[in-house]
């Protein structure tokens, strides 16, 4: 049963396009059962992110174009000049490009986790949605596993590769569990966002954030359960806090020598984690000679960023090796699935046949036919019917010369010539 991904990624397309073709979470449910509706769609998952939109669909042939068409069609007129940007990944593509995504070897951030359950939460509207069967439940759940898989025997995910990231992987090698320290945000833009995501997700004890905008400030400290407060308020809490990371847009450090030393003395000098993330600094560099203070630069973090960021690439290929497998283990079950339905069908066929003349039969000795003659019809009748298809396909294979068909009938059916026991000499 053929598989097919059709989709816009990071990589064929600039936000400014992907974003033509996203799917809010409210308008999923109907786009899926839109898209299962379509001709020659048996089954379907849709994935929608800021990096990626992707149709997971099973189809009645690996050449059916239906979901693109829907695709465009669904997302009006612009979509219709993204049709340059879109990708079809059929069968053992298919499988190969949905085990990489759920790993994050397909992401912009090598090895990032956030896909696997965004993935996790597609193939869930999928389910409630009804639009998933057999085999999109299958590959679904042996990604989740490969991806599982990826990450315990590799290290895939090991090595931070993004500033904010890197930033609370430092915090929590000074001070170790995070659920009793405060941290001190300063801005309010995209790494901080980022930072305090990460933060909140080692459980951080207390969240605090300045900026100069208040409103900006307050708006984030909703969102993650932190404090906001102006720039000016710095110096009254830069005491409380453990950990200070700064990314500002201001052309002058925000924080100075001596602003952080009146912290270290109220706090009596228990250690100070600062990660000053702004170009230009946000952090007077005379705060690096303070004692008790551990003060990184965007780029001490670099440094450390692109280390790990060849530590993932060599797990990538590890990485790789383990999906080339897992991939070939998927397509052997979607091999033997088609077998065993191939064999339902065939069997159900026979006894259909058989039931059918064993009626007839049973009829013939009620009316007082000899079970003799009767015997001899059924026999006669059952083997007619069962070879009625494939004798006229064998015939109309001869004359149109399909000796593929033919051989596979000889194998099929144990007809080949023996060694030995005659045959075609040439």
């Amino acid at each position: 049963m053929p598989l097919s991904i059709f989709g816009i990624n990071h990589h064929s397309a600039p936000v400014s396009l992907r974003e033509h073709m996203a799917f809010s979470e409210a308008e999923l449910p109907a786009a899926l059962r839109g898209l299962r509706a379509t001709g020659g769609v048996l089954e379907a998952a849709i994935l929608s992110t800021c990096n990626r939109t992707e149709l997971y669909c099973v189809v009645d042939s690996t050449d059916n174009a239906a979901p693109i068409e829907w695709l465009l069609a669904h997302h009006g007129a612009v979509a219709q000049d993204l049709r340059p940007f879109l990708y079809h990944h059929p069968e053992t593509g298919a499988v190969r490009h949905l085990l990489r995504v759920a790993c994050g070897l397909d992401s912009m951030v090598l090895g990032e986790p956030q896909i696997l359950g965004q993935l996790k939460t597609a193939y869930q509207a999928a389910a409630e949605s009804g639009t998933v069967g057999r085999i999109l439940n299958k590959l679904f759940q042996h990604s989740f596993h490969v991806a599982k898989k990826v990450r315990t025997d590799t290290a895939i995910g090991n090595s931070p590769v993004s500033v904010a990231f890197a930033a609370v992987r430092l915090a929590q090698q000074i001070h170790g569990d995070l659920r009793a320290c405060t941290a001190l945000l300063i801005g309010a833009g995209d790494t901080i966002e980022l930072t305090a995501h990460h933060l909140t997700r080692q459980r951080l004890g207390r969240l605090l954030i300045a900026n100069r905008t208040l409103e900006r400030a307050q708006g984030l400290a909703s969102r993650f359960g932190g404090y906001a407060m102006p720039l000016a308020d710095l110096p009254r809490h830069l005491a409380e806090a453990d950990i200070v990371i700064s990314s500002t847009a201001a052309r002058l450090p925000v924080l100075s020598r001596t602003t952080v030393a009146a912290a270290l003395q109220a706090r009596r000098h228990r250690p100070m984690f600062l990660v000053d993330l702004a170009v230009p600094r946000d952090i007077e560099p005379a705060v690096s000679g303070l004692e008790d203070v551990y003060l990184y630069t965007i780029d001490n973090l670099q440094s450390v960023i692109t280390d790990n960021l060849r530590s993932r690439q060599a797990a990538a290929l590890q990485a790789q090796e383990i999906i080339d497998l897992e991939a070939h283990r998927f397509l052997e079950w979607t091999q033997q699935h088609d077998a065993v339905e191939l064999l339902r069908q065939l069997r159900g066929r026979a006894e259909s046949v058989r039931d059918e003349l064993l009626v007839k039969a049973q009829q013939q000795l009620q009316q007082g036919v000899p079970a003799a003659d009767v015997l001899q019809q059924l026999a006669g009748a059952l083997t007619n019917r069962l070879l009625h298809a494939p004798t006229v396909m064998l015939k109309d294979a001869g004359i149109d010369g399909r000796d593929d068909l033919l051989r596979a009938a000889a194998e099929l059916f144990d007809l080949a010539p023996k060694p030995g026991n005659g045959g075609n000499s040439g």
